[in-house]
């Protein structure tokens, strides 16, 4: 059955009137953000901010969980050492905020760094083990 528009403006079986008043279609519906997203953004984020790692370093990752459009955000990395690890990782921490800001447009709460492992710095030209 096909509502009827009726003679005051309104459609037989439905609420209101029929004018210019409705939502634009651009203002319609919503938008979601998986979790998954966003974290790959800041792992791509922590990418950036600690440039070039030892080639045996895994890749910093991130788990992400996102109430009320807000991330909480825990990030995994590996770095080399000897280096300033409270340093690096509060330069993370900045770039990673930054750019869930920017590229998601959501709030983020939290970042939290977990340091897995440290991998020593490589010295070229050093000798292995034991030398006379």
């Amino acid at each position: 059955m096909t509502p009827v528009s009726s003679e005051n403006g309104t459609v037989d079986g439905l609420r209101g009137p029929l004018t210019s008043t409705a939502v634009p279609p651009g203002e319609r519906g919503a938008t979601r953000i998986a979790d998954r997203v966003v974290a790959k953004v800041a792992g791509q984020a922590a990418r950036e901010a600690l440039g070039k790692l030892p080639a045996e370093a895994g890749r910093p990752h991130a788990t992400v969980v996102v109430h009320h459009e807000v991330a909480r955000i825990r990030m995994h990395l590996e770095l080399d050492y000897p280096c300033d690890i409270g340093a690096r990782c509060r330069g993370v921490r900045q770039h990673v905020v930054e750019r869930v800001v920017a590229l998601v447009g959501m709030e983020v709460s939290e970042v939290a760094v977990q340091v897995e492992r440290l991998y020593p710095a490589q010295t070229h030209g050093a000798a292995q083990g034991r030398t006379r």
